[in-house]
């Protein structure tokens, strides 16, 4: 009975703690945490039952008043949708539950918007990724971008500006995206995205459909952040708070890249996408080869924590785009395997960031010592594994994707973006070792004294943010061993049958 209920109960559930917290939090502040811990802990519940489900009969949909498409809304739960939107309710929870330390010290007095935006947010990318309706999905895509301007507009004081410029860049992605689904319903005259898929053979070679499909591509590319339409990225995520980047840098630029697999890949007619938009899927791969070197050199140029992550972030964009361009079920599998495992690698690599904040009061790379692995030696340790994941090296997780799709280019001979694919590994090596290099080797004392025997006070972060934090650099090895299992059983049933 849940299961069948799936595709409406998670979007529902983010939506109704979004309004509860302000009810609670006015008469208890602490009772907004647990709120939320409890609404997404709720989600993650429901979705994990939706996924068993669909991988065992199949598709579920779900129609508003019982309304049939193409007149009613329908919700869709099939091994694609439930498998991102358990990665997004299982972020969101274990985000919940690190925040709490984390957004009284940089956002005191402001806990209350914080957890309300964030389950706000949420509902709109779960719904975002649940809805089989191209408008309804716009409507979705608003009430995430919406709250994610204000996460990020209520992080330290420049965070208004950063906010302001995610507004612009995303109202114009956003409008690229409807005017698109206006061309489409035109000439389809449906807006269900299986009705569509149905018509698109008969009309893919009309002039409409063509520019229609160029702009929901485009308005997704700049939701997503792909290169060179990330300049609302950086400043974003620097600027937010610890734990709003920590929840929207893993999960927010994947449903975007959601979106991109569901239209190209289950919408558009497979003929038209490998003869009309050849050319469309060939520019997003090379954009997204362009954003690997420029945002892993970029990330080399920062001196803070924070900013090396998110110019980061605009690589790892690219290693999606890529696998999307390869249109091969290799291609399909290295990009969802890297979609899963940057979401855990990024989620630790944020939580960390937080922990040094809280307890040294910045995350400056060059004021970093050796004093940080004895004081803090388990968020260094988890920095250390999950920059080895980032870097490629086996058997973390971050191995296994960038695997996939490099064997993905050299099945399609696409040596340009191998060579992105490897260049981008010794790019994260310089400026990830930069940090492991400062944190295990640079003394803090002056030189030609010796503190050999001095014992240093350790001052790690509070176990509500060290346990998270932990938990996701362990998961990184349990994700890179189950790699094949994931593959196996998860992954490819999802992979549409004609790819």
């Amino acid at each position: 009975m849940i299961s069948s209920q799936a595709p409406i109960l998670i979007p529902m559930t983010f939506l109704f703690a979004a309004m509860l917290i302000p009810l609670v939090g006015a008469v208890n502040r602490a009772a907004a945490h647990l709120t939320a811990v409890l609404g997404s802990a709720l989600a993650l519940y429901f979705s994990v039952i939706g996924m068993q489900a669909t991988l065992a009969q199949g598709r579920i949909s779900y129609h508003i008043a019982g309304w049939m498409p193409p007149i009613g809304i329908e919700f869709v739960l099939d091994p694609l949708s439930a498998f991102i939107c358990t990665l997004l309710c299982g972020i969101t929870f274990i985000v919940m539950v690190f925040g709490k330390r984390s957004v009284e010290y940089e956002i005191p007095q402001k806990e209350i918007a914080f957890y309300s935006l964030s389950m706000l947010l949420l509902g709109g990318l779960a719904g975002m990724v649940m809805t089989g309706d191209l408008f309804n999905l716009y409507v979705y895509l608003e009430i995430a971008a919406l709250a994610g301007y204000a996460l990020v507009a209520i992080g330290d004081k420049r965070a208004v500006v950063s906010a302001f410029r995610y507004l612009v860049m995303g109202t114009v992605g956003a409008t690229f995206y409807l005017l698109g689904v206006a061309l489409i319903f035109i000439s389809t005259g449906t807006l269900n995205m299986a009705d569509i898929a149905q018509l698109m053979p008969l009309v893919h070679d009309s002039p409409a459909v063509i520019v229609g499909l160029v702009l929901i591509v485009l308005g997704t590319a700049l939701k997503m952040a792909l290169f060179p339409m990330h300049a609302w990225l950086p400043d974003a995520y620097t600027h937010a708070s610890t734990t709003a980047t920590a929840l929207i840098a893993p999960i927010g630029t994947k449903v975007s890249a959601y979106v991109l697999f569901r239209v190209l890949f289950f919408v558009v007619d497979p003929d038209h996408l490998r003869t009309e938009l050849f050319n469309l899927l060939q520019i997003i791969g090379y954009l997204g080869a362009a954003g690997i070197i420029w945002g892993s050199i970029m990330a080399i140029c920062q001196s803070e924590l924070k900013r090396m992550l998110a110019y980061s972030s605009v690589a790892q964009v690219g290693y999606i785009a890529v696998g999307i361009s390869l249109a091969s079920p290799l291609g399909f599998i290295g990009a969802i395997l890297h979609a899963l495992n940057h979401a855990v690698m990024k989620c630790c690599l944020f939580f960390i960031s937080g922990n040094m904040r809280l307890r040294l009061g910045h995350s400056l790379i060059p004021q970093m010592t050796n004093g940080l692995r004895k004081s803090m030696p388990w968020t260094s340790a988890a920095f250390t594994l999950a920059a080895i994941s980032m870097i490629g090296l086996p058997p973390t997780a971050g191995f296994f994707g960038k695997w996939y799709l490099a064997l993905g280019a050299i099945e399609q001979s696409h040596w340009i973006f191998l060579t992105a694919l490897l260049v981008s590994t010794v790019l994260n090596v310089a400026y990830f070792f930069r940090v492991m290099e400062r944190m295990y080797l640079k003394p803090q004392e002056p030189e030609g004294v010796d503190y050999s025997t001095l014992v240093i006070a350790r001052n790690e972060a509070p176990a509500s943010m060290l346990i998270p934090t932990i938990i996701l650099a362990v998961g990184l090895l349990v994700l890179g061993f189950a790699n094949a299992w994931i593959v196996t059983n998860l992954i490819v049933p999802m992979i549409p049958g004609w790819l």
